[in-house]
């Protein structure tokens, strides 16, 4: 797995991506910071489409967005072609969104976790690995070609 992981927020979640950016380089991950870069109000799906170009491109394999609710920038990754957001806030869902969905970015909802729930998500998120076998075909019946 490529240690790179972009990660992106609006105003909502900056103040918990710079906490998660901090726990990323100490765990030894690169973090690419898609912004959002202050509290002022911004719109979400700028820096979701920023997080998902990087992980849809491959640049990287894995990403994390993080708005208040979780819900709207989750909304702005998933219209990404190859793009599995999951919209987590227990470690639990991260690691069946990895094991059964291949999920490929997270998301969290600021609001309503700590920042101690936050890291324990990502770290379940990044650690879990896709089961494979029955799950594949279901994955591969996620997009609809017209």
């Amino acid at each position: 797995m490529k240690t790179t992981i972009p990660i992106g927020s609006d105003h909502a979640g900056f103040e918990l991506k710079e906490l998660i950016i901090n726990w990323l380089k100490e765990n030894n991950f690169t973090p690419i910071d898609k912004g959002c870069f202050s509290l002022e109000s911004v719109d979400y799906p700028d820096y979701g489409h920023a997080v998902a170009n990087e992980v849809e491109s491959g640049s990287s394999d894995l990403g994390i967005v993080i708005c208040g609710s979780g819900n709207g920038i989750n909304m702005s990754v998933n219209k990404h072609l190859g793009i599995r957001g999951a919209l987590c806030w227990e470690p639990e869902i991260a690691a069946l969104s990895r094991q059964h969905n291949n999920a490929n970015i997270v998301s969290i909802p600021a609001r309503f976790i700590s920042t101690e729930k936050a890291i324990e998500i990502i770290s379940t998120f990044i650690n879990t690995d896709f089961e494979g076998g029955r799950h594949q075909k279901r994955i591969e019946k996620i997009i609809i070609n017209k």
